[in-house]
């Protein structure tokens, strides 16, 4: 081999791991999972199984650590979180709700990125963060809504 071609691999190979280095899309968004009890956990798994493979034209891609109590489309754009706490916001008088196919969905406004939306009257709660593009676009929840009404009870049974 010449000595030429023994100087071009060293560049050549820090070029090619430089590139694989820089795509931010290679790696999963990082979350926090939840630690609902036994009985939240139980819901958290059928929810899970029930998602959906896409969720507004994403394709799922589900954040690390990998759970069943979390799922993402997109590259984070749209993450859901199964049995997490009550937010303090469901004890704001002026909170904002919106109903999305007889889910019901508290709507918090973050100042950073897309709203967050966080079930109310079910069993365990769900939350689902939107990124940016979904600041005025709850449209993912319509994805999402039916399979948590058929996996997460309602808090409160209808029948006497």
């Amino acid at each position: 081999m010449s000595p030429r071609r023994l100087l071009s691999l060293p560049a050549t190979a820090a070029v090619l791991l430089a590139a694989a280095g820089c795509s931010a899309t290679d790696a999963p968004a990082s979350v926090t999972v939840p630690t609902p009890p036994p009985e939240e956990q139980a819901l958290c798994r059928a929810l899970h199984e029930a998602l959906p493979g896409s969720v507004a034209g994403l394709d799922r891609r589900d954040p690390e650590p990998r759970s069943e109590l979390t799922a993402g489309w997109g590259d984070a754009a749209i993450v859901l979180r199964c049995g997490v706490p009550r937010p303090a916001g469901m004890s704001d008088p002026q909170g904002q709700g919106v109903d999305v196919n007889g889910v019901n969905w508290l709507v918090e406004q973050r100042d950073d990125d897309g709203p967050r939306l966080t079930t109310t009257y079910r069993r365990t709660y769900v939350e689902v963060t939107l990124s940016k593009q979904y600041a005025h676009d709850l449209g993912p929840l319509t994805d999402l809504a039916g399979p948590v009404a058929k996996t997460v009870p309602p808090l409160f049974s209808e029948t006497p």
